[in-house]
């Protein structure tokens, strides 16, 4: 018997870094198995490179990671899709997940600044986890 794993797209305007630190974390905390999706309506041409350090310093690597541009059939292919407080316009597919995690966004920020909202990040995403992934 097999069971499909659950999806996750992680949407936020620029794909550069609460989405990309979120997927990092699912990825690595989920142990594969999650499959792991993030998008941007309007992708930047590389992840913030504070987000990366911020992502370094807990020990995921997402500095290879590239924005990607935010389309329906990804929204289609995922179980749940969590925006992150941009107000993002999403496809809305029936039978879907919808989330909208309020984060401040790390554009601009040192990483000061950035370490509590990737700490806050890893939160959600362990609660996430807990609830459509648990170890068996």
């Amino acid at each position: 018997m097999t069971t499909e794993k659950p999806s996750v797209l992680f949407v936020c305007v620029h794909n550069a870094g609460r989405s990309q630190m979120a997927a990092g974390f699912l990825r690595e905390l989920a142990g594969g198995r999650v499959e792991v999706l993030s998008a941007g309506s309007e992708p930047k041409d590389r992840i913030n490179p504070v987000a990366v350090e911020a992502m370094a310093e807990a020990g995921i690597d997402i500095a290879d990671n590239t924005p990607k541009i935010l389309t329906v059939d990804a929204v289609k292919e995922s179980d749940v899709v969590i925006t992150m407080g941009c107000g993002d316009a999403c496809p809305i597919f029936p039978g879907k997940r919808y989330e909208d995690w309020e984060l401040q966004d790390p554009a601009g920020q040192g990483i000061e600044a950035v370490r509590p909202i990737r700490d806050e990040i890893r939160r959600r995403v362990e609660a996430l986890i807990a609830e459509i992934a648990p170890a068996a």
